[in-house]
């Protein structure tokens, strides 16, 4: 074999080396690392009339809206929540490894509902939407609920491309409209989150209308009611909530500062990918694999 074409050869196999070489030479940065090197461009204030301030007894819970998802459940939470509907109502519901619910402990009574003001009676079911017109960060991890996953401005989501259409998927913290057999019976003033093992099998089934951003503890902590369905049998067991507000209804100087990671960001990927292949001291396999709703999108 001629000279020159020996040294090309070992030429482009080095080159084909050195990005495999660069890699390894790359040292593990923790999701923390990563985090702590991002700049301020990747991470978004969410919109005031799309959060929801929970207080309770022992804190606040911070809840970010899904309007993209839900339009108009989205719109009957703000009126509700801008008319004091749940001001003074309770949690009335904690079951085991699954969800905490509520609103009107009363309202399937009509001599005892409360009233519902200026919010609507009746809405359509916005289980899913067209995928037409969203930015999704797909994740390349197979799912076993949808044929693709990823994430929509801070929500994890499921998609059918063949049928074209994207949901929110019922990962922890997910905030969801309480309804009855009839799938357009809710009109979100009965809500729930997921306080337990992600249950996707309620995706496309129910209305998902956001997702908790801070003071999970404050929720995933309340005790159990019982068997079976986590219903509290004493009213004295209820959580008393102190009111639920809009963000855009208190004083800009009176809301806490958050800032969410930017789920299209690079920084988002890379902290997904360490956590998808830790290969710090503690972990000695790698995964090479992570779920839709074990990532927990960052918020400072």
């Amino acid at each position: 074999m001629p000279q020159h074409r020996r040294l090309a050869l070992t030429a482009l196999a080095l080159a084909c080396l050195l990005p495999a070489v660069a890699s390894a030479a790359t040292p593990y940065r923790s999701p923390q690392q990563i985090l702590d090197a991002s700049p301020a461009s990747d991470w978004r204030t969410p919109d005031p009339a799309n959060v929801l301030y929970m207080n309770l007894p022992a804190g606040r819970v911070t809840i970010e809206l899904a309007p993209a998802f839900a339009p108009q459940h989205v719109a009957n939470i703000q009126t509700l929540a801008h008319e004091h509907f749940w001001d003074g109502e309770s949690i009335y519901r904690a079951q085991d490894n699954f969800v905490v619910q509520f609103g009107d402990a009363d309202a399937d009574d009509a001599a005892k509902a409360k009233p519902l003001g200026s919010a609507k009676r009746t809405l359509p079911a916005e289980f899913q939407r067209d995928s037409k017109g969203l930015k999704v960060s797909v994740l390349p991890d197979r799912d076993g609920w949808a044929d693709q996953t990823g994430f929509v401005d801070g929500f994890p989501v499921g998609q059918d491309r063949q049928d074209g259409k994207t949901w929110l998927a019922h990962c922890y913290g997910a905030l969801g409209a309480g309804r009855s057999n009839e799938e357009d019976s809710s009109i979100g003033a009965e809500l729930y989150v997921v306080t337990g093992q992600s249950p996707r099998q309620l995706d496309r089934n129910i209305t998902v209308v956001g997702r908790v951003l801070q003071g999970m503890e404050l929720l995933s902590a309340l005790p159990r009611g019982p068997a079976p369905m986590g219903f509290y049998a004493d009213a004295a067991q209820r959580t008393a909530i102190q009111s639920i507000q809009r963000a855009s209804d208190v004083p800009a100087a009176q809301r806490p500062k958050l800032e969410v990671l930017r789920t299209e960001s690079k920084t988002f990927a890379d902290v997904v990918e360490a956590r998808r292949n830790r290969v710090d001291d503690f972990y000695k396999r790698p995964a090479g694999h992570i779920d839709l709703c074990n990532i927990a999108v960052p918020v400072r």
